[in-house]
């Protein structure tokens, strides 16, 4: 399993995340997704479906953003407090809160909503062992 310790890019897509550089950040981390043969692909899978959703969330484009919110939450949801040196509570609350527009419209379309930069989630590392 490629870990933060022996492949660099995890460290790589946390910088593009947090550069807002969602499109990049998928295509690393699909990679590092489709080499990773433990249950940690999950894990992997959510913070593709973050990036995701928010480069959906900065494009207009709200459905799709808010229903990969719901997913990424699903599945980086059971990693917490964090998965490979990465924080996820505090992201996943953060995270929630930058897409606290788009949830309250479950039974209709969301329209003319935009996305605050400022509550923008970053991705952090913990730098300690995964509890």
């Amino acid at each position: 399993m490629p870990t933060r310790d022996n492949d660099s890019r995890l460290q790589e897509a946390i910088e593009l995340f947090n550069s807002q550089e969602y499109f990049a950040c998928h295509d690393v981390l699909e990679d590092l997704w489709d080499e990773t043969l433990t249950d940690e692909r999950g894990f992997l899978q959510g913070l593709i479906h973050a990036a995701v959703a928010l480069f959906h969330f900065t494009e207009g484009n709200l459905g799709g953003a808010r229903k990969m919110h719901d997913s990424a939450v699903r599945y980086l949801s059971p990693f917490q407090p964090g998965c490979q040196g990465v924080e996820l509570t505090q992201f996943l609350i953060r995270f929630d809160e930058c897409f606290a527009p788009l949830l309250g419209h479950h039974k209709t379309y969301p329209q003319g909503i935009r996305i605050d930069e400022s509550l923008i989630p970053q991705l952090m590392l913990t730098f300690k062992e995964d509890e």
